[in-house]
């Protein structure tokens, strides 16, 4: 079968998104598949009628996960364009040659809806959940409304639009967000007046809006859902810290276990309000969310991500594992679900 991995573009998460398609591009090509990956804003320089046969390799532009943000402004003076489409050079052409594209891609540009909004529109087949429920999950103001909607336990909070004064106050500790961002980029936890300017400021660097949450004080996890039906839960245990972007994505900055060694009503609960937010946000193919339980075992759902992470420290695999489903067969079941 012939696929496009689509990863990088412009979002802060641009480097996980190129170590997540790296994988994918490897296990696809072992798999048998006429894998190419592309970087979806660099695009690819030269003859693509053969390219399929001849694979392509990122591995210059990959490198390794950095603890900072990408450097995007570098990234997009790489564009001899000038950088006027979302779309490389190519990108669109050979994703129009392809069986199938798999989306790798996280973040703005990638996982709000916009890109699978054009590729139904071009009929391009791709993996993940459809334009709508991408951006339904990417908007946690939206999202968290939807939870309430549907009495999913979700941590009490308010939205808060750059240049408004809050109507109303969330008590301290709180979590502050963007409203659109991912990778915890943009999260910080405030506990006091000072902490709590600085988290705004440092949330609003990325978004116009922000989400102000009850800070809930417990344990956290993740439960993905293939196709409706849930994984086994996983534990997120920072070493340091909280589950911030440096504790995603440097190995042996967490400890996480699989399957969560909780009770088991609290297990199964996890798992049935996970399905619960995958029909909520009408999600298709698979998708992931996260979770705070509190010191007094109440369980809240933080987020949906429509594109969860595919690096060598992600959740998702780590889940898939814990019921005998390989790296490899979890890449060929996303493949072909997308395509059923």
């Amino acid at each position: 079968m012939k696929v496009v991995v689509l990863a990088g573009g412009t979002s802060t998460e641009r480097d996980v998104s190129l170590s997540s398609g790296s994988m994918i591009y490897r296990a696809l090509r072992a798999r048998g598949h006429e894998a190419v990956i592309l970087d979806v804003y660099l695009g690819y320089e030269g003859p693509i009628e053969d390219i399929f046969q001849r694979g392509t390799d990122l591995a210059a532009q990959i490198g390794s996960i950095s603890e900072k943000n990408p450097d995007l402004e570098a990234v997009k003076a790489l564009r001899r364009d000038g950088g006027k489409s979302f779309f490389g050079p190519h990108v669109l052409d050979i994703c129009q040659m392809a069986d199938v594209v798999f989306l790798a891609l996280h973040g703005a540009n990638g996982e709000d809806g916009k890109i699978q909004a054009c590729f139904e529109l071009l009929g391009i087949p791709y993996t993940g959940t459809d334009y709508l429920s991408s951006a339904l999950a990417m908007n946690k103001g939206i999202s968290k409304d939807l939870f309430r909607a549907h009495q999913i336990p979700t941590p009490a909070g308010i939205l808060l639009k750059k240049g408004e004064t809050e109507s109303e106050r969330v008590p301290f500790p709180c979590i502050v967000k963007a409203c659109c961002g991912g990778s915890s980029v943009g999260v910080s936890i405030a506990n006091n007046e000072e902490e709590y300017l600085a988290a705004k400021r440092e949330a609003f660097r990325y978004d116009d809006e922000v989400i102000i949450e009850q800070y809930i004080k417990g344990r956290e996890f993740s439960v993905g859902v293939m196709d409706g039906k849930a994984l086994p839960v996983i534990e997120i245990a920072p070493k340091e810290g909280f589950y911030d972007y440096k504790n995603k994505y440097q190995a042996g900055s967490t400890v996480d276990t699989c399957p969560a060694q909780i009770p088991p009503d609290r297990f199964r609960r996890m798992q049935e309000v996970a399905e619960e937010v995958f029909c909520a946000l009408r999600m298709k193919n698979y998708a992931r969310m996260d979770f705070m339980m509190s010191e007094a075992g109440d369980i809240y759902c933080l987020e949906a991500n429509t594109l969860p992470g595919m690096t060598p420290t992600s959740l998702l695999p780590q889940e898939a594992a814990a019921v005998g489903m390989d790296f490899e067969t979890l890449c060929e079941k996303i493949l072909q679900s997308a395509l059923a």
